[in-house]
């Protein structure tokens, strides 16, 4: 090993040390690169080795940092962050999770079910693992546990479908992966000669984890069934709160009120993003103005008749205004050169979107919803983009150091090839994702290897989604996964840690061998993304 690699090596030991005693990520992760990188500088000057540290390299940060700013797709974040937070303080969760919960009871395992089903819906609406996690473990927990359901088994299905955001798309791992795994892709063309290689887009890494995300969903529910229908007594049906059809009616009339605003903005999310009609930035700020409209309606007490109908009647009228707009604007013209006629209709409509989303804030912000979610939204945010620039200084020193070529040498020599070489990535992303988050992992790790990789012929979709897929896992594996650590902060003092590692490790075997299937079956990620593209 040369003198560049073995420092490589010993900085991005160090990093991970300091980052295990709770040292603030960017700030570890910007302070040992600098301090490495003058401990190259000084010992290439003094002669050590065979290091050849280049002081210039340094001087490339504020080109990244620019870079990072201009980024139009790391713009998804705040707006996604925004949709999700406030969706979350919406008590969206809390009417979804009662009213199936209802519906699905007298079914064994019914409860479990509704959870699973919900963390979907969430994931797909929210993707904000932590408050998934803990909102279904405060209002589904104890529920469960007081209809005699075996806590394994409980804790086990919420913790699982809390983690349904890391891969159900609109995801914010999505949105940070398939940015990175983009310029790996590129990084590996160029290298191969190719400068001018096909952009490999977010939508499409959300199009490729889409199946995937909804496969797991189906066997978490399928486990379910089938450890219901062993073990009825760890699963038991409740009795429905009413048995009077007019009450059914109500209920049914309750669940979709619950249900049809989220999927309208799911689908509107994504729909915009499979048809052509919006990049995922653009449908990003669908999703967080649409999020703000529904939070708005939802402020409208149902009880008070007149003003609930006339706050869904304006909100119904702004969504069809900015619907049509943004319709109306990839099919025409309305620039300055545009029909005159056309324009005036697209200022009308502005006017009326404009306007009802005002409202919608104003009505948002009286329920005291909007500037917490704001707060929330620029915390996050803040966070990401500081975690990337400290990312960014110290990809720049590793490679500086030689680390990437080490790095890249290792993984080509690998008896096997492209499979164990993929092999071993993810299994070092496993044991990292127990300790790390997958901010870091995405931002340090993945640019080092996903290269090299790339550069073996591995698909970048495909990569992308068996990263996700893997963190996710990482995610939920005791005894070090974050998921379980926040179930088990809200979990009643009668569950135990132990239950709730015990009933997360059947759906750690769910996801790992949905993890092998999609890695054994690649079409799985790359069809739809392939098909969307022929299209």
């Amino acid at each position: 090993m040369d003198t560049g690699a073995f420092f490589a090596i010993l900085m991005f030991a160090t990093a991970f040390l300091c980052l295990m005693a709770g040292f603030p990520v960017a700030f570890t992760l910007a302070g040992v690169a600098l301090l490495f990188g003058g401990i190259g500088i000084i010992a290439t000057n003094a002669g050590v080795g065979d290091l050849a540290m280049d002081e210039r390299v340094l001087t490339l940060m504020p080109e990244r940092i620019y870079a990072i700013i201009q980024n139009e797709v790391l713009l998804a974040v705040p707006m996604f962050v925004l949709m999700g937070v406030v969706l979350e303080r919406s008590k969206v969760a809390e009417e979804l999770l009662e009213t199936m919960g209802q519906l699905f009871g007298r079914v064994r395992g019914g409860l479990g079910i509704s959870v699973t089903l919900v963390g979907a819906l969430l994931a797909a609406s929210t993707g904000i693992v932590g408050a998934t996690v803990v909102t279904m473990g405060l209002l589904s927990l104890p529920t469960m546990m007081r209809h005699k359901y075996d806590p394994k088994l409980a804790t086990g299905a919420i913790a699982a479908a809390g983690t349904l955001g890391q891969i159900i798309p609109p995801s914010i791992v999505l949105v940070l992966l398939g940015d990175v795994i983009s310029t790996a892709y590129q990084k590996a063309q160029q290298a191969k000669g190719n400068f001018a290689p096909e952009p490999v887009a977010v939508g499409d890494l959300f199009m490729g984890a889409l199946v995937p995300g909804l496969l797991l969903v189906f066997l978490y529910i399928l486990y379910q069934i089938i450890y219901a229908a062993l073990k009825p007594e760890a699963a038991p049906p409740f009795p429905p709160m009413t048995d009077r059809a007019e009450e059914r009616g109500a209920l049914i009339a309750r669940l979709v009120r619950a249900l049809v605003a989220p999927i309208l903005l799911v689908v509107a999310v994504l729909g915009s993003i499979m048809t052509g009609l919006a990049s995922p930035t653009q449908a990003a700020s669908v999703g967080a103005i649409g999020a703000i409209m529904l939070g708005a309606w939802r402020a409208c007490p149902p009880s008070d008749h007149q003003a609930y109908s006339k706050g869904a009647l304006i909100l119904a009228v702004g969504a069809i205004a900015l619907m049509s707009l943004i319709v109306l604007g990839k099919l025409t013209d309305l620039s300055a050169n545009g029909s005159m006629v056309l324009r005036s209709i697209g200022f009308l409509l502005a006017v009326i979107g404009g306007t009802t989303i005002g409202f919608a804030a104003w009505r948002l912000d009286r329920s005291k919803s909007l500037r917490p979610a704001l707060t929330a939204t620029v915390t996050i945010t803040t966070m990401v983009y500081t975690i990337l620039i400290g990312a960014a200084l110290f990809s720049l020193v590793f490679r500086g150091l030689g680390g990437d070529r080490a790095i890249e040498d290792w993984l080509g020599n690998l008896p096997g090839g492209q499979a164990t070489a993929l092999l071993v990535t993810m299994l070092i992303i496993f044991v990292l994702g127990f300790f790390l988050d997958f901010i870091e992992i995405t931002f340090v790790v993945v640019p080092i290897v996903g290269p090299v990789l790339l550069g073996l012929g591995v698909d970048p979709i495909w990569l992308g989604v068996l990263i996700a897929i893997n963190l996710q896992t990482s995610f939920l594996t005791p005894p070090f996964g974050f998921a379980l650590f926040y179930l088990r902060g809200v979990a009643p003092p009668e569950v135990t840690t132990g239950a709730i590692y015990r009933g997360a490790i059947p759906f750690v075997i769910i996801q790992l061998a949905t993890l092998a299937l999609i890695a054994a079956v690649p079409a799985l990620a790359t069809a739809l993304p392939n098909l969307l593209r022929a299209g």
